[in-house]
């Protein structure tokens, strides 16, 4: 597949810059077509490291015509990745000091020792730092903590009687890593990608805040949670006395952590004030009354943003002592050099792809193809595109699919004169949605690689949530959507009407 897709990129990116002409007297609308056809092959196929792939625009848009250098280098460094290496240094420093084991297992004591109830304190203890830390992160601690388990369920019941309970707890893992980072703005990149490529393609559009995303997304999350813990005790519920869940092994293991340590207070203090600063930026409008954000008391609020909260919170922690070791910080760069620096990259080459799309014209010339698709009606057109997307998303990166999609979709929004919201936040959404195979996302992966449940054990549960997921998002847009962004069906936002 690599091999193919390498020679099979430029192929095609050549034969459709050289033979067609989308746009005639505006070549650059057929060389970010033929740049974004590459990207696309190279991402799909991961012929090249996607990091890598994501500096093609950097050398092809200025050599194109299509934008300068200067303006293409501008997109791989922005507020919205200062938002995302804010956050994930806080996660970091959870880690470092084991904070965010010790929330995951008091999470799981709260829940009790019945099956059923064990399963979805795991689905909720790893949904709940997924928001915050990267799924692969949460997903790797917990399938440690569920394998102890495991290990002492079959001494206790033998191997064959746990098998399935075993199958239902590690998939419940992979599924919290993944729609946790659903209810977060920096909970997953895809979210990030799309708060960025909404300001990319209308420069007017209002600010996505952390606060604004978190009212929508956590109830899409937590429904899509209950939905993934039913299916999974549907199918793999073990009979009534058939395995015995030994709470002592969880008690032992939140024992070995000791007490609270003075960096697990102070780490913990950081990101709840995080959170808040996050949450009440600016004013939340509840109906009766409206909370007013602590935003408005600097002199320039405009100026302000959630990447210079998450910033400040991360730099304070390289200040504040650990209290562990003399001189020892709570933060240091040896742990922060762990930034996924690759996710950076990508970030901002589906950024710089997204502004060649709307400075070539490109973006306009997709909607414009695209306006048959009006007939099928606002609803009809969401689920389609949250189908498509959930899909595709099996076997591409998420973030690489919110990239190639989202800028698509906003030129198809501004053709059929659709508020951009109505899709572009479901297809965000969609992107997280990847359920069935264990190449479709890294806590997928993971748990496949314990060995101990089959490809058909994924599949056959992820299909369902697949389509479950979809009907879900649908939902949530078409009647919580129009409280929270202001979408009116009937009405193009002026912001949306573009350059």
């Amino acid at each position: 597949m690599r091999r193919a897709t390498l020679y099979l990129g430029p192929i095609l990116a050549a034969a459709l810059f050289l033979f067609c002409d989308l746009v005639p007297g505006k070549p650059q609308v057929t060389a970010t077509a033929a740049v974004a056809l590459l990207m696309a092959v190279w991402w799909i196929g991961e012929a090249l490291p996607l990091a890598a792939t994501s500096l093609l625009p950097m050398i092809l848009f200025p050599l194109f015509g299509v934008m300068n250098s200067k303006d293409v280098a501008a997109q791989y460094f922005n507020a919205t990745i200062f938002l995302f290496l804010g956050g994930f240094i806080v996660a970091l420093a959870m880690e470092r000091w084991n904070l965010h084991r010790r929330i995951a297992l008091r999470i799981l004591l709260l829940f009790g020792a019945r099956p059923g109830r064990i399963l979805l304190g795991f689905m909720v203890a790893t949904w709940a730092l997924s928001m915050w830390i990267s799924n692969t992160a949460a997903a790797m601690m917990m399938v440690t903590i569920v394998l102890a388990i495991v290990v002492k369920m079959e001494e206790e019941s033998g191997r064959e009687k746990v098998g399935r309970f075993a199958v239902a707890l590690l998939i419940g893992v992979a599924y919290g890593a993944s729609i946790g980072g659903i209810a977060t703005l920096v909970g997953t990149p895809p979210n990030l990608s799309f708060a960025r490529l909404l300001v990319i393609c209308f420069p007017e559009a209002p600010d996505i805040s952390f606060a604004s995303w978190f009212v929508f997304a956590a109830p899409v999350s937590l429904a899509l949670l209950l939905a993934a813990w039913g299916l999974l005790w549907l199918f793999f519920a073990p009979r009534r006395g058939e395995i015995a869940v030994d709470p002592e092994v969880l008690r032992r293991q939140h024992r070995e952590l000791g007490k609270m340590s003075l960096a697990e207070r102070l780490v913990f203090a950081d990101f709840v004030i995080l959170v808040v600063l996050w949450l009440f930026r600016e004013e939340i409008d509840v109906g009766a009354f409206v909370v007013p954000g602590w935003g408005r008391f600097l002199p320039t609020p405009a100026f302000l943003s959630d990447g210079t909260v998450a910033i400040g919170m991360a730099l304070l922690l390289f200040l504040l002592p650990s209290g562990a070791r003399r001189g020892e910080r709570l933060m240091d760069w040896a742990t922060a050099e762990r930034l996924p620096w690759g996710i950076v990259l990508l970030f901002g080459g589906g950024f710089a792809l997204a502004r060649g799309f709307v400075d070539s014209g490109l973006s306009q010339w997709i909607g414009e193809s695209l306006k048959g698709a009006s007939d099928l009606g606002p609803v009809a057109l969401l689920g389609v595109v949250c189908m498509v997307i959930t899909f595709l998303t099996e076997l591409t990166s998420n973030t690489a699919t919110a990239e190639m999609s989202l800028p698509v979709l906003a030129g198809l929004c501004q053709t059929i004169s659709l508020n951009p919201l109505y899709l572009m936040v479901p297809a965000a959404l969609s992107c997280s949605c990847a359920f069935m195979l264990p190449v479709a996302t890294p806590p997928n992966a993971i748990i496949f690689g314990t060995g101990r449940l089959r490809i058909i054990d994924l599949a056959r549960t992820g299909f369902l949530l697949n389509l479950l997921g979809a009907v879900i998002i649908v939902a949530a847009m078409h009647f919580l959507g129009p409280l929270v962004f202001s979408i009116d069906l009937g009405q193009m936002p002026a912001w949306a009407h573009g350059k």
